[in-house]
């Protein structure tokens, strides 16, 4: 080996060790500004999980900044090829990759026999509207599937920065449709059977599309026959309620990432995030509406025990506002609906987390259901956090949580 080449060694190896020093002081410095409660189920995995979460957002952000590729599509990759199983078990279930109406979904049809038409199910995956695909929630849907003896649609929406608002929920409401209406001829599927639902932003979905459906009320097509909200982001008017605060650096999901997500749904414009989580963008003639359904006194007491700070006033921002207004929207915000709407949804199915800034978006959801005289079923998962059903039968990954997560919409879908 002559000196140069050994110079170009040495110095690429120099590199390298830079690089990867620079991903470990980046991931230490997240890891000591996260806050892992007590209550969760095995904690030290959760630390590592998050380490491992934001090894992959650092390393996606350094080779962005080097010109290699997009953060976004090293972020994309490397967690399907966390979450992803190589070998599934198909073990019952025919499963098929189709197209309803150029919406790329995944059919999930039992084996066994069935005399009569089966129930539905059309599953939206979470990942902030801009991660996750049909593969990170193929484990979920064939579980599901194979324990309900249901039909699932797992849904493959366009994901944001690529695509913006409505996008996402324009196709979670075509792939519905297009399955509604070819149910029963194609799939032995009662249409009438049919419900939707999802976890994280794949709940939120689910229910704006509930309320989408509800205001259109064609008839040509049946409604869902219920809607599963798994942890949903519901509201992007208040992100200081108690569940934000006592949760707001509890991995997987900080306070100031769900407003992220928000805005990257709605335009990608993020000088304006750290006044939507000072609610600098919400105008003061809508306030005592939106006080009305999100004032912390509408939650359990055991909400507040955890320790709340009531907020001063923000002061309003009108180009703030502009920018986001569609968040305040009921087709974001499913929470800030009208009573006429909401009165319309189907039976609804809500799972929270005590350790997760999106507790109160559901427990709140539940109330105004509740108020209106909605059947809805709420399950609480005390040591669970936001995500955790992501962590279902991962080997190594899997969290004892993620099991009574499961077990819970196994048991409620059942029942439909």
């Amino acid at each position: 080996m002559d000196m140069g080449s050994a110079i170009l060694i040495i110095g690429f190896a120099a590199l390298v060790a830079a690089f990867l020093l620079l991903v470990i002081g980046l991931v230490y410095s997240e890891l000591m500004n996260s806050d892992v409660p007590r209550g969760v189920a095995n904690s030290w995995k959760l630390h590592m999980v998050h380490g491992l979460f934001v090894g992959i957002a650092v390393a996606g952000r350094i080779l962005e900044r080097l010109g290699i590729c997009h953060q976004v599509t090293v972020t994309r990759w490397l967690t399907a090829c966390l979450l992803t199983h190589s070998s599934p078990d198909s073990t019952g279930l025919r499963v098929n990759n189709r197209k309803f109406s150029e919406v790329p979904v995944r059919i999930y049809e039992p084996f066994t026999a069935c005399d009569n038409l089966r129930r539905g199910l059309v599953y939206f995956h979470g990942g902030g509207w801009v991660l996750g695909c049909i593969d990170t929630a193929d484990e979920v849907c064939r579980h599901i599937a194979r324990k309900t003896e249901t039909t699932v649609v797992s849904v493959g929406y366009r994901l944001a920065p690529e695509h913006r608002y409505p996008a996402q929920l324009d196709d979670c409401e075509t792939a519905t449709c297009h399955f509604l209406s070819v149910a029963e001829a194609e799939f032995r599927v009662d249409s009438s059977r049919v419900a939707v639902g999802g976890d994280s932003v794949g709940a939120n979905l689910a229910a704006a599309l509930c309320q989408r459906l509800a205001r259109r009320e064609d008839g040509h097509l049946p409604s869902p026959c219920a809607q599963v909200l798994i942890y949903p982001p519901l509201q992007m008017a208040d992100f200081n309620l108690p569940s934000y605060q006592q949760n707001h650096a509890v991995p997987i999901l900080f306070r100031g990432r769900m407003a992220f997500y928000f805005l990257q749904y709605l335009n990608g414009d993020m000088s304006v995030c750290q006044d939507v989580l000072e609610g600098n963008h919400v105008p003061s003639e809508l306030r005592p509406r939106f006080q009305e359904w999100l004032s912390p006194s509408n939650l359990p007491p055991e909400c507040l025990a955890g320790g709340y700070s009531e907020q001063p006033t923000p002061e309003y921002d009108g180009e703030v506002y502009h920018a986001i207004k569609s968040g305040l929207e009921p087709e974001v915000s499913p929470l800030l609906a009208d009573d006429a709407i909401i009165q319309k949804t189907p039976p609804t199915f809500i799972l929270t987390c005590e350790h997760d800034v999106l507790r109160d978006d559901g427990i709140l959801y539940r109330k105004r259901l509740l108020d209106l005289g909605k059947d809805v079923t709420w399950q609480h998962v005390m040591d669970g956090f936001h995500g955790v059903l992501s962590f279902f039968d991962q080997g190594w990954l899997t969290f004892s949580s993620a099991g009574r997560v499961m077990d819970s919409v196994v048991d409620y879908i059942r029942t439909l």
